[in-house]
């Protein structure tokens, strides 16, 4: 019986750990981003927020209560305000007011496009007390917008920490 070779019947101690603090948030609905600067996403939408370490409400930031290494996750969906008209974007990861991890593409060969998404990660340390991560976007195209929507995620942030 092949269950029977994976029958535990003793004791663990010190296994497992806590991935709290952890939140994620969407876009509720689009925003409008300018060109070819860095923008903040006002990722509005807290969808789960364990240890109530995310501010959804005014400077959009993840500030952990709890000192360690977290997987930070961004994904961004960009629409461009006519066909064929984002020639390049990026999606960034601030910590503490800088930039931290980016991800971007650009369009080569004259060709651009018209709806396009990203996703950018890492594993970040963070002191439990003053340190924050952001998500931002870059895109290269003349009034572009971060899509949103409150029903499905089409951009999204979040973070853990990672169990050592």
């Amino acid at each position: 019986n092949l269950a029977d070779n994976f029958a535990f019947t003793g004791t663990v101690s010190g296994a497992g750990g806590t991935t709290a603090p952890y939140f994620f948030a969407s876009l509720s609905s689009n925003q409008s981003v300018s060109d070819s600067s860095y923008t903040k996403v006002q990722f509005n939408d807290e969808e789960i927020d364990v240890g109530s370490c995310y501010d959804n409400s005014s400077n959009y930031r993840f500030t952990p209560n709890v000192a360690g290494k977290y997987y930070v996750f961004t994904h961004m969906t960009f629409f461009g305000n006519s066909n064929n008209s984002i020639a390049g974007m990026g999606v960034q990861i601030y910590k503490n007011g800088s930039r931290y991890i980016n991800s971007d593409a650009t369009a080569h060969d004259g060709s651009r496009w018209t709806r396009c998404q990203e996703f950018s990660a890492g594993i970040i340390d963070m002191n439990g007390s003053s340190d924050y991560v952001e998500g931002y976007v870059y895109v290269d195209q003349a009034s572009p917008t971060v899509q949103g929507n409150s029903s499905q995620p089409l951009s999204y942030f979040g973070a853990f920490k990672m169990t050592e």
